[in-house]
């Protein structure tokens, strides 16, 4: 599957009503041997900036969850590997701020107030959200992160 295919994968995927780290997890999972249903459960937690607390995108997330399974050291004393991994996430992060001004889940949406009101209930959904256009610009950088490593 090309980029562009992928990319719009992860946008259909969230328009259908999964959340944004789900939709760009699962658009590359395949490559990672997971099923749809693997990808979709380990990246629920992550929407709504994690766990709908508006903290760190869950596109973002999807992002660095997939560098995991890309680059992710699995031995606890392989300190060089998690390095490395590390240095993707930072690398992936640094693009992703610079294309869309924030990491942050509230800012990206132009929020002030938390997203729970004081009794624990989730405040209204926006009417106008810039998901589909954050989820599409996570999958295009992860693409594009997968196409550098493999002309080096």
């Amino acid at each position: 599957m090309e980029q562009d295919e992928r990319v719009a994968r992860a946008v259909k995927l969230f328009k259908d009503g999964y959340n944004c780290a789900q939709a760009v997890v699962a658009a590359y999972s395949d490559l990672y041997d997971m099923t749809d249903e693997q990808a979709l459960r380990v990246s629920a937690a992550f929407g709504g900036g994690i766990g709908r607390m508006r903290q760190t995108c869950g596109a973002a997330c999807g992002m660095f969850l997939l560098a995991g399974l890309d680059a992710g050291s699995v031995s606890p004393h392989d300190t060089a590997g998690k390095n490395a991994c590390y240095k993707v996430v930072q690398e992936l992060a640094s693009v992703f701020k610079e294309r869309n001004g924030s990491l942050i889940c509230a800012e990206l949406l132009g929020l002030s107030r938390p997203p729970l009101s004081p009794d624990g209930a989730p405040r209204p959904v926006l009417k106008k959200r810039p998901c589909a256009e954050t989820v599409a610009e996570a999958a295009r950088i992860y693409g594009e992160y997968l196409s550098q490593k493999s002309e080096k």
